[in-house]
Parts: structure tokens; C-alpha cells; sequence
């Protein structure tokens, strides 16, 4: 039974990865690296609105807690859903992480920013559910894909006293080990009525959305933008970013790197020459993923598990 299904989810991902432009796992990596894993499908998290946010729990067996990865997936905080990051949980599976992976409200679900809530209420979900199903929560990595990434970005540097933990308030001060950002937006004002802000109809307008017509928009985007919150003691960050992304301006992460670098935080960007949003050839992913794994075993120092699985 097991084996049927990890067939069925190698063709699932080949079809992904012939998508995105990225080398898809044979059937045989898949079936072995689905048989160190217990997945448990969506457990509820959080429900606001008359909204359940579900997320998906990959836990490796292990006899002691593992290194977890929360995943965050892409899709201008308008679109997409968790199981479109399938390859990219695949990813840091065979890394030797634990992944959960995350849902969020939407725009037409909630405006901004209840996005950044609801991902900082998962966080929180972890590191309260991790003894039970041996999650590390020493050792959290939040990582996500344009606006999942600009969401992992938000979820790993905030504070509580920035005010978007009243969802699911806490008196503790929930931390990450590391935080891995594929090109994700750093600045959302630039994106709302900045210089690179989307013309509608031609398009796509995501930012205009996600704040809708909210009267103190301006301020919600400022608070809602990673740049706000660049401080010395972040966790270290990685990011991953085409310079010719269209969708999401290269300059983000350029600005982010040299913010960091500013306030001594420890951080990489791996650029893409001539990368789009995300779609890169397979030999720059490969590229990317080694320098994740390399930047990730120097600061978050996971307990490596054998996996002949392929990283996509």
C-alpha cells in the first residue's frame, strides 16, 4: 500500500517539477523516503472567521526529536494552497527535517493582515504540538515561496509586541532557528503605491488585494513589511532570488541582504542570474539547495538523516 502511493505521489511530482523547471525524484527515492515519514493531513491549527487553518504534519521517525522546516506556499497572499509545496516539503525531507506545511487565509478570506497572523498562530501550533509528534522546537526553520516567503520572513522576525500574535496570544516569545526566504517581498508599500507597484488590469495586482480598501493601508503595509523589522539578534536568513524576477523585484532581497549585513545578522543571498519568479533551471535549484543545506547545517546544525532521495 505504501509503495502504491509513493508511486502515485512520484508521478504527482514529476508532472510538479516538469512545471517548475526542476529534476523530479525517482519512485524508488520517493518510496524510501516516504517510508521514514508519518504523514498526518490536516490538523487544524487555528479557526478564525468561520475559517479552520489546516496544516500538514510530515514527521520523520526518529528516536529523538528531529529539525523541523514550516512551510509556507506562494501565491501573492490571493492564491495557491499547502499542497502545491509538496516538492518543495520533498526538498528538506531529504535534508533530514521534519516539515509542516502551512495554510493561510487568503484575501477573500480576510484582508491583510491576517495572513501573518495565521502563520505566526502555526508557529505557536508547533512549538506546542512538537512533543507529540517529535518536532524539534529548538531547531524550527520557517521557510516559504514569494508571498509565503515574505510570510516566512514576517513569521520568524516578528515580535509579540508587534501586535499580530492576538489571534493566539501567548505570554511566551516564540523563536525559529533559521529562516530560508525564496524570493519573497521584503517591502509591501513598494509593491502597494511604490515605484513598483502593479497596474491593473495588465498586471497581476496581488499587493492591491491583499490590502484591499482599507483606510489605514498605507500603515498596514509598512507593519506587515520584514524591512520594518531588521534588528541585530534575528535568526539567520537565506535567501533565494532570480534578478529578473518580474513579480517580485530582485531589489527586495538586495535590500534585505544589505540590512542585515548592517545590523551583523547572519545571512546569504544566492541570486539566480537571469532567474525569474521561482521556474529556475534544475542545475541552479540543485545550486540553491546546496547552499541551503550547507547554510542551514552551519546554523541550525540538523541531525542529518541518509536519504538517497533527489532534491529538487
Amino acid at each position: 500500500m505504501l509503495k502504491r502511493l509513493a508511486v502515485s505521489l512520484a508521478v504527482v511530482l514529476a508532472v510538479a517539477a516538469s512545471a517548475l523547471a526542476q529534476p523530479a525524484p525517482d519512485v524508488q527515492s520517493a518510496v524510501a523516503l516516504f517510508q521514514q515519514v508519518r504523514p498526518i493531513p490536516n490538523l487544524v491549527y487555528e479557526r478564525a472567521n468561520g475559517w479552520e487553518g489546516k496544516l500538514d504534519v510530515y514527521a520523520r521517525r526518529s528516536q529523538t526529536p528531529v529539525p523541523t522546516v514550516i512551510y509556507i506556499h506562494g501565491g501573492g497572499w490571493v492564491g495557491g494552497s499547502k499542497e502545491t509545496s509538496l516538492l518543495r516539503a520533498l526538498s528538506f525531507l531529504s535534508m533530514g527535517y521534519s516539515v509542516v506545511n502551512v495554510e493561510y487565509r487568503l484575501a477573500n478570506v480576510s484582508l491583510a493582515p491576517a495572513a501573518i497572523e495565521d502563520c505566526r498562530c502555526a508557529l505557536r501550533w508547533v512549538i506546542a504540538h512538537a512533543k507529540e509528534y517529535n518536532l524539534d522546537p529548538e531547531r524550527l526553520v520557517v521557510s516559504g515561496d514569494s508571498a509565503g516567503g515574505h510570510l516566512a520572513l514576517t513569521t520568524g522576525m516578528l515580535t509579540t509586541a508587534a501586535g499580530f500574535d492576538r489571534v493566539c496570544y501567548g505570554s511566551n516569545e516564540p523563536r525559529v532557528a533559521a529562516i530560508v526566504d525564496f524570493y519573497g517581498i521584503t517591502d509591501v508599500a513598494d509593491l502597494l503605491d511604490g515605484p513598483n507597484k502593479k497596474p491593473f488590469p495588465e498586471n497581476f495586482p496581488y499587493t492591491v488585494q491583499w490590502l484591499g480598501n482599507q483606510p489605514n493601508r498605507l500603515e498596514v503595509a509598512k507593519a506587515a513589511s520584514p524591512l520594518t523589522y531588521v534588528r541585530p539578534g534575528l535568526p539567520p536568513i537565506i535567501s533565494v532570488h532570480g534578478d529578473a524576477d518580474p513579480t517580485v523585484p530582485y531589489t527586495h532581497s538586495v535590500r534585505l541582504h544589505d540590512a542585515l549585513g548592517k545590523v551583523g545578522v547572519a545571512h546569504e543571498l544566492v541570486t539566480i542570474p537571469g532567474g525569474g519568479h521561482g521556474g529556475f533551471p534544475p542545475d541552479q535549484w540543485q545550486r540553491a539547495y546546496a547552499a541551503i543545506e550547507k547554510f542551514l547545517t552551519a546554523n541550525v546544525t540538523p541531525s542529518k538523516a541518509p536519504s538517497s532521495a533527489s532534491k529538487p
